[in-house]
Formats: C-alpha cells, sequence, structure tokens
C-alpha cells in the first residue's frame, strides 16, 4: 500500500499541506514578533504590556476561562444527573430542552440571546412596557457573556458526560446503599469519580473555549469587557499593530499548551472505573426527601425555560412579518412565509448560505479523502516519522484559531515560492485552507481509532488470498471505517455552516459566509428586515444540524444496540479468511 501512487500522491499532498500551511506561517508569525529588524527583540512583547487594553483583554479572557470551568462544569454535571441519573418527573422532556443546545449553538445562539435579551430584544420591550426606568443594555458585560457561554457549553456533557455516566455500576451503589452511604456520599464517592476522566477533557474544552471566545464578548460584552480574540481582530485591521495581534494570539496559544499539560498531570495516575465482575445498569435514584425534590424540580425545570425560551422565540418570530419583529405583539396576522421565501429564493439573502454550504462541502471532502489514507498509514506504521508528522497535523488542536488565522494572513500577503509565488490573503482559497486546517485533527483521531478496531488477522486473511496492500485497503478497509468516516465528515460539514472564529479573519469580501452574515445583521442596531434573515438562517441551521446529529447520534434501536445493518458490518469484520474473501469478491458496503 505504502507504495501506491495514490498514497505516494497523497502523502506529498499532506506533507506539503503540513509544511506550508501549518508550520511556516508560525514560524512567520514568530519572527514578526521576535526579528522586526533582523535582530532578536522582544519590543512587541513590552507595546503590548504598555496598552491598557491589550492588558484588559487578557485579564478578562483568563477571568471568563475560569469562571466558566466552574459554572460549565455546574450546570451541566446537573443536567446530566437531573435528566439520567434521579428519577424526575418529564425527565425526557427535560432532556430535549437541555439538548436544544447540541444544534444550536455559536454565532446561532449568541444572536438568539441577544434578539431575546439584547437592546433591542424581545424580553427588554416586555420590561421596559412594565418598569420604564429599565436600562435598554441591561444584558451586556461579563454577566451576560457569562450566562450565554455557561448555557451553550454544556453540550459536551449531554454527549460525553451521559454516555460515562452509563458506565457506572449499580451494584456499587446498591453496595453503598447497604452498608448506610446517605445519597451524597454515594454521589460523591462512588458516581463522580467514574466521571472524572470525562469531566477533564470537558473542562480543557471549556477553559479553551472561554479563553477564545468571540462572539459572545463581541456581540454582549460591551465597551467594558473585551476579551483576547476580539482584540486581536483589531490589532490585525491595523498594519502597524500586527505584531501585536500576532503577539496576543502566541500569548494565546502558550496558554493553551500550558493548561493541557497541568490538566494531563492532574488527570494522569487515577483510578476512575466501577471495580463489580458482573456490572449491571443503572437505575435512576429517588430522592428521598421532600424538600430536595421540590428543589431540585423547581431548578431543573428552571433551567428548561432558560434553554428553551430563545430558540422557541427564534422559530416562532421567523414566521413573522418585520413589523411584528420590531415590536414583539403577535396576532393572528402576523405569521408569513415570506421570510423563508426570501432566503430559499432571493439571491442577495441566500448567498451567505450557499457559500458556507460551497466551503462546508468542499472542507468535508478534502479532509476525509486525505485523513482516509494517512490515518492508516499513521496507525499501521509506528516510527519517528509518523510519530513526528502527526504531531504537526495537530498543531490545529494545540493552538486557537486565530493563531493559525492571524499566521496564514501575515505569511500569505506577499507572494511565497511555496504556493507557487502568489497572495492569498484576500481570496477565497485562504479561508478553505484553514477550515481543513482545523478539521484534520479530529478527524485523524477519529478515524485512527476506527483503523485500530479492526482486527489484524482480516488484513491478514486478505493477504494470504492474493490481495494487494491497496485492494485490501479499498475492498476490506475502506468499508469498515466509512461509516465513521460518513459521521466525521457530516459533523465537520455541520460545524462549519455558522463558522464565525475563522471566517471573520479570512472570508473574502464578497464571498461572506453565513456566521458573518448572522453577526453583521445581530450588530446592525435590531433592525427588523435583518433581524427577520437572521431568525430564519437559524431556523435553517437549526434544522440541518438536527438532522446531522440525527444521523450521527440518533440511528439506534430502543435498547441501545446497533441497527441490524451496524452488526451486519461488525460480521462482516470477522477475523477468519471465509469473511476476508466475501469482502474481496461481493460488492462494497455502502457506509
Amino acid at each position: 500500500m505504502l507504495r501506491s501512487p495514490a498514497v505516494l500522491v497523497t502523502g506529498a499532498l499532506l506533507l506539503w499541506f503540513v509544511l506550508a500551511f501549518l508550520v511556516f506561517p508560525n514560524v512567520v508569525m514568530l519572527r514578526e514578533i521576535f526579528f522586526q529588524d533582523g535582530s532578536f527583540s522582544t519590543r512587541a512583547f513590552s507595546r503590548l504590556w504598555s496598552s491598557d487594553r491589550a492588558r484588559a483583554s487578557m485579564l478578562n479572557s483568563f477571568l471568563l476561562a475560569g469562571v466558566l470551568s466552574v459554572t460549565v462544569n455546574a450546570v451541566g454535571v446537573f443536567i446530566v444527573l437531573a435528566t439520567r441519573y434521579f428519577a424526575l418527573r418529564g425527565a425526557r422532556l427535560l432532556w430535549l430542552g437541555y439538548a436544544t443546545t447540541l444544534v444550536y449553538g455559536g454565532v446561532v445562539a449568541v444572536s438568539g440571546y441577544a434578539f431575546v435579551y439584547g437592546e433591542h430584544g424581545f424580553v427588554t420591550r416586555l420590561m421596559r412596557g412594565v418598569l420604564s426606568g429599565t436600562d435598554p443594555a441591561w444584558f451586556s458585560g461579563m454577566p451576560a457573556v457569562v450566562m450565554v457561554m455557561t448555557l451553550t457549553g454544556t453540550s459536551y456533557h449531554l454527549l460525553f458526560l451521559t454516555s460515562a455516566l452509563g458506565r457506572v455500576d449499580h451494584q456499587t451503589i446498591e453496595a453503598a446503599q447497604q452498608l448506610g452511604a446517605s445519597p451524597w456520599r454515594i454521589l460523591r464517592t462512588v458516581v463522580l469519580p467514574v466521571l472524572k476522566p470525562t469531566l477533564f477533557a470537558v473542562t480543557v474544552l471549556t477553559f479553551l473555549g472561554g479563553l477564545t471566545a468571540f462572539a459572545a464578548p463581541q456581540v454582549l460584552g460591551g465597551r467594558d469587557f473585551q476579551t483576547i480574540t476580539p482584540m486581536i481582530l483589531t490589532f490585525a485591521g491595523i498594519p502597524t499593530s500586527r505584531d501585536l495581534a500576532a503577539t496576543l494570539a502566541v500569548v494565546l496559544g502558550v496558554a493553551t499548551l500550558i493548561l493541557l499539560t497541568v490538566l494531563n498531570r492532574m488527570q494522569a495516575g487515577g483510578t476512575y472505573f466501577s471495580v463489580s465482575k458482573v456490572p449491571s445498569a443503572l437505575r435512576r435514584q429517588r430522592i428521598a426527601s421532600p424538600v430536595a425534590n421540590a428543589v431540585v424540580h423547581v431548578l431543573t425545570y428552571a433551567l428548561f425555560a432558560a434553554y428553551l425560551i430563545p430558540p422557541l422565540l427564534i422559530v416562532v418570530f421567523s414566521f413573522t412579518d418585520a413589523s411584528t419583529i420590531s415590536s414583539g405583539r403577535i396576532t393572528p396576522g402576523s405569521f408569513t412565509l415570506a421570510n423563508y421565501r426570501q432566503v430559499l429564493t432571493d439571491a442577495t439573502a441566500s448567498w451567505p448560505l450557499l457559500v458556507s454550504i460551497g466551503y462546508a462541502a468542499v472542507t468535508a471532502a478534502v479532509v476525509i479523502a486525505l485523513m482516509l489514507f494517512a490515518a492508516r498509514v499513521l496507525q499501521k506504521y509506528v516510527n519517528p516519522v509518523t510519530v513526528a508528522v502527526e504531531y504537526l497535523l495537530h498543531i490545529p488542536w494545540m493552538l486557537p484559531s486565530t493563531l493559525t488565522a492571524l499566521g496564514l494572513i501575515i505569511t500569505y500577503s506577499v507572494p511565497r515560492a511555496v504556493v507557487g509565488g502568489r497572495v492569498l490573503t484576500g481570496t477565497l482559497v485562504l479561508l478553505a485552507v484553514a477550515y481543513i486546517a482545523a478539521k484534520i485533527p479530529i478527524t485523524l483521531r477519529m478515524l485512527k481509532a476506527a483503523y485500530a478496531g479492526i482486527p489484524d488477522s482480516l488484513e491478514e486473511a486478505a493477504t494470504l488470498l492474493g490481495a494487494g496492500g491497496l485492494h485490501t485497503f479499498r475492498r476490506v478497509l475502506l468499508p469498515l471505517v466509512l461509516p465513521t468516516a460518513a459521521a466525521v465528515s457530516a459533523l465537520n460539514f455541520n460545524s462549519l455552516l455558522d463558522d464565525y472564529d475563522i471566517s471573520v479573519f479570512l472570508a473574502h469580501p464578497l464571498y461572506q459566509p453565513l456566521g458573518i452574515a448572522i453577526q453583521n445583521a445581530t450588530r446592525n442596531e435590531g433592525t427588523s428586515d435583518s433581524t427577520a434573515l437572521t431568525l430564519v438562517y437559524a431556523v435553517v441551521l437549526m434544522v440541518v444540524s438536527g438532522l446531522v446529529m440525527w444521523f450521527v447520534y440518533g440511528r439506534r434501536t430502543g435498547n441501545g444496540h446497533q441497527p441490524q445493518r451496524a452488526r451486519k458490518r461488525a460480521d462482516q469484520a470477522a477475523p477468519d479468511a471465509g469473511s476476508a474473501a466475501a469482502v474481496l469478491a461481493g460488492p462494497t458496503p455502502t457506509a
């Protein structure tokens, strides 16, 4: 397989991409910071530290990241326990309300909260009608940013912590109960330790999300609460201050690496599993105290309302006319399909959606095409070269997206031989490159895990039957990893539809993706026409995201087992020569 022309071409293309767009831009940016005049200098750090706005933005970013690490974990653990551990009334309905964050996040969620609670928001108008002295900008600053990012940051808890909770052995809980342990002690000493690895991982993601927060501070932070990433954008737009933008981005990258190192050391050495030899499924626990039971129910339904109100109002008002959106008063004659007709039929209104779909589709296709080969080679052949390449491919995961974007802008604002002497800044290509780079790490990790799950004996049996390396890959290995490849591609596609953090740096002025369109409409002083389009965009994205989440996570039978087709694919992967011969001789299974 290694000598196949397709593999050689793919490998050469991947190495060129790594060197040209992951390594070289970071080298150029470091040179921009430390060697501005041809000699080593730390002047950029001195200038940065002398800027009050820059210092305030760094302090705000670290403060926000620390606060979110507490609030998001507190809310996330609570809603998972409320819907999967405790026996509460309406638990299924509660989970659906909390799960709205799975189909509605990022700049869409920020625009939704601004529509509901912002200066021109629906709730703000109601409050001012009751209390005329209410400040229109009451929902702004750090409290607003923390609230929005807390409620929209619990998606990882619903996906990963729920799965981890399923590994808790109910017999261990029963044994603790028979020994007289209180429900709180059982939760603290039996249940939560099993969740620690997932909590560590989620904490890392939450802290990084707070550290690199962009849309929420930019829209809701106001003048008094700006963070590093919006400040990087401001400095990047001033040619004489690009070194300050690069320095801020490096500070962000160093903080990310330090955080990952510290949390990995904290996690190492722990024991986080149940020890029963005959594990039994976890059963929901009843809250014996009437007072505690009432308090938990009140808190869960209050959170349910907080989660559900913004997306529900977005859907309702997306079907109303401009005057209704402006006034907030709904009548039977307010409803119309004109907004949807405009977005789906008018070329100007639908253009951002088409641009985002185009970028997302190209990115998903290119990434999966490169990583299908690369993941197999890196998984099968472990040597210093492949290990070094794998570390390089994880650069976008170790560094914030703003650092990658800024490095690309600085590097390719002048002709470079590595790309044929072309200037890429301001072109369509650079945003696609940044998208591809951002999605490589997660795709590589998922595909490597899929390849690792295929028995070696299956490939050996195919080789004994006379199949070549590439033929074995195409007819035996590839069909078995296609479900994972399809799922990762779908998630990559979905996550890029409303991307704002990378797009705002690299988008072509005439090809603005949907995330920028939504952000611009949100900040356009609440005009009804732009708000109407924003609401429709949000609903369309929620529908697409919902379909993708169903495709990836929802196609399971009621007893939690995989459907028949998935079991059939597992049977085809049985490690014997007969199954290998069947796969080699028969038609390739579809994903």
